[in-house]
């Protein structure tokens, strides 16, 4: 009777660790969203006017026609079209291409794995600046160059080694044994990747086709140096040129970058869902 008596009267644990979590929570995403809400407040300015002094960002009148404008200054749906092609093709090849090298990886044995993991982690500290040139020189010579898929033509190597080293991790935590028995039971390697690897890695899947999404979604510098017909540029190339235009239109300009940013934003928050989705269900 004691014991039932003084369970029920102990004091339960505090909950300030949880509350102080989720009050750092928010103030890291107050960080991350106030640019997008400033972008967005921007965007409904009147054009033509100084910029505002200080905080006073909130429009008065809100001036939705910002949206409406952007057309005349850039072939936006053109440019939204070359960049949602260019995610469409690129992001497969990407998942294809890391998973299969991820498997490879696993499945190599003793030095010649240790070889391709360091082989991997060298070319990921190369600077992406030293590979610019070799790039312009080697799809020009081949023909490739200034097409609206140029840029996806990196997908053919994987993107980067970072994502083939985050299937590498994935594939590595499959047990053994069950790649052995695969292999055992007459599966090919493609058998094996296609229908033991990715149905094990689905985590790993859905963070580099979010990952890769995005950065297709955005790459600048890479169609820069590759495409220089303007009708092949991708939307964030065309924003750049976008903001070449006298300082007083700035509310255009973010009227755009709301445009093309919130596409990226919705794939995020739709990449994140699927990624805890796919945990929990492992």
């Amino acid at each position: 009777m004691r014991r039932a008596l003084t369970r029920q009267h102990r004091p339960r644990p505090a909950r300030r660790p949880a509350f102080w979590r989720t009050l750092g929570l928010v103030a890291v995403s107050a960080v991350f969203l106030a640019p997008l809400v400033v972008m967005v407040l921007g965007s409904l300015q009147r054009p033509l006017q100084p910029p505002p002094d200080g905080l006073d960002l909130w429009p008065n009148p809100a001036e939705w026609s910002n949206y409406s404008t952007v057309p005349r200054f850039m072939p936006l749906a053109r440019l939204l079209l070359n960049s949602l092609l260019l995610v469409v093709v690129a992001v497969p090849i990407t998942v294809v291409v890391t998973s299969m090298a991820g498997l490879a990886i696993v499945m190599a044995r003793g030095r010649l794995r240790r070889a391709l993991i360091g082989l991997s982690v060298f070319m990921l500290l190369v600077p992406a600046a030293a590979l610019w040139v070799p790039r312009v020189v080697l799809l020009r010579a081949a023909g490739l160059a200034d097409t609206p898929l140029t840029v996806a033509l990196l997908a053919l190597a994987g993107t980067t080694p970072f994502y083939v080293l985050l299937f590498a991790l994935a594939c590595s935590r499959i047990p053994g044994a069950l790649l052995e028995a695969a292999t055992l039971e007459g599966l090919s390697p493609y058998r094996v990747w296609r229908q033991v690897a990715l149905p094990l890695t689905r985590p790993a899947v859905v963070a580099v086709a979010a990952l890769s999404g995005l950065f297709y979604w955005s790459t600048f510098m890479d169609p820069l140096t590759l495409v220089s017909s303007p009708a092949n540029w991708p939307v964030a190339l065309g924003l750049r040129s976008l903001s070449e235009m006298e300082a007083a239109l700035y509310p255009i300009y973010l009227a755009a970058a709301v445009v093309v940013t919130a596409p990226a934003l919705v794939a995020f928050a739709v990449g994140q869902r699927s990624f805890f989705a796919s945990v929990e269900r492992r």
